[in-house]
């Protein structure tokens, strides 16, 4: 049975004290959040929530479906080793695969890693390194020089080799207080996941429980006898450790002693959950870059909010990430293919910029004081033999 120290005070009256009988207990404690390394944020904000998942999985799937170029100056490169080793990276994996493991990896943690593996001083594939095997070894001055790798027990130092080659990039998101690591998405949604996870948590403890509602628990002793100090603390600290918490939501109660339980309605505020879960999916959205509507969460979702929205996720979130990475390879591998090599990639390939890239070439066929390279160059391509004059087309 239940609150064993009632039987004695049903039996025999309390000292005198001058109280209500009622007793008006807050459970309410101090948030719990989650822990913030990697580990924990790829359960609680990737393995554990929906919307963190699909943001990942949005934003990966995206950039590494756009094609890669490689140019030789100015000059697109139909067949390049390059290009090649871009395409298949390693025997186990192709080269979308590869890149979109990349991206995840910098949308979970906010560092990805890139290892290069060379054979007769030319480089011939390419890995992914899961970041939380993965430490920066820095100098006295605090420059990276190399990294170690932990796996199974063991580390393994990839250092640079004699040509000063470090075969490793290494790609992080802006971090205010670390000059190594990253600062990833779902680090800075962390507050919005734990109240997105806490609502579900919530909700489905509720629903275990029939939905049962909260109440105020009453003491009538005799002769209108009140708790002893020690009493109330006692009761206090039972209805928190059997009741407080999502685990114990609607969970029934057995009473003696004179006690009662008087169940009190959910007032509208407090059956919103979904309100305020839908808060906090956008939170998470916004950190991503993603745009709640493309994930399904109520609000204007038209036809044409829908695509603009969608626009604007290529624009602002995918297509810069793409070009970061550009970049990187580009100072990275570039070098080790050859001079003035560099990555580009190819944006025409994106369907959702259709109307956007159709829209930008009607402006520039109609635009004849402008040469056909002057053109071509507008459009992202490059200049073919003969199109500098102004009446070439």
């Amino acid at each position: 049975m239940l609150f064993p120290l009632f039987r004695a005070a049903a039996r025999s009256r309390a000292p005198e004290r001058k109280s209500a009988p009622l007793i008006a207990l807050s459970l309410m404690g101090a948030p719990r959040w989650s822990a913030r390394d990697f580990p924990a944020l790829a359960r609680e904000g990737v393995m554990k929530n929906a919307v963190a998942y699909r943001c990942v999985r949005m934003i990966a799937e995206g950039a590494a479906s756009v094609p890669w170029l490689v140019y030789d100056g100015a000059r697109e490169l139909d067949a390049h080793p390059l290009l090649s080793l871009l395409a298949a990276p390693n025997p186990h994996e192709e080269g979308s695969a590869l890149f979109e493991r990349l991206y995840a990896f910098l949308q979970c943690a906010g560092d990805s890693y890139l290892e290069a593996v060379s054979a007769s001083a030319a480089v011939r594939e390419l890995y992914v390194l899961r970041p939380d095997r993965v430490s920066v070894v820095a100098d006295g001055r605090g420059w990276p020089i190399a990294y170690d790798y932990r796996i199974d027990g063991r580390t393994s130092r990839i250092a640079r080799d004699a040509s000063g080659f470090l075969p490793v990039l290494h790609m992080s998101l802006f971090h205010p207080l670390d000059d190594h690591y990253g600062f990833s998405p779902i680090a800075a949604a962390g507050n919005a996941v734990d109240v997105h996870n806490a609502g579900a948590a919530w909700t489905k403890s509720l629903l275990d429980n029939a939905a049962r509602p909260s109440g105020a628990l009453v003491y009538k002793g005799p002769d209108g006898g009140s708790l002893t100090e020690d009493q109330f603390n006692r009761l206090k600290r039972e209805l928190e450790d059997s009741y407080q918490g999502a685990a114990n939501a609607g969970r029934p109660m057995v009473l003696e002693g004179g006690l009662d339980w008087r169940a009190m309605s959910y007032s509208p505020a407090e059956l919103d959950f979904s309100n305020s879960r839908d808060i906090a999916a956008r939170e998470i959205a916004l950190a991503f870059g993603v745009p709640p509507m493309l994930l399904g969460i109520p609000g204007d979702n038209t036809y044409a909010n829908y695509r603009e929205a969608n626009l604007v996720f290529w624009r602002q979130t995918v297509l810069p990430l793409v070009a970061k990475t550009a970049r990187a390879l580009t100072k990275w591998l570039g070098p080790r293919f050859g001079e003035n090599l560099r990555i580009g990639y190819d944006a025409d390939a994106v369907d959702a910029l259709a109307l956007e890239r159709e829209a930008v070439w009607d402006r520039l066929g109609n635009a004849n004081f402008l040469t056909m390279n002057e053109r071509r160059a507008a459009a992202g391509y490059s200049p073919v033999e003969g199109g500098d004059g102004i009446n070439a087309s």
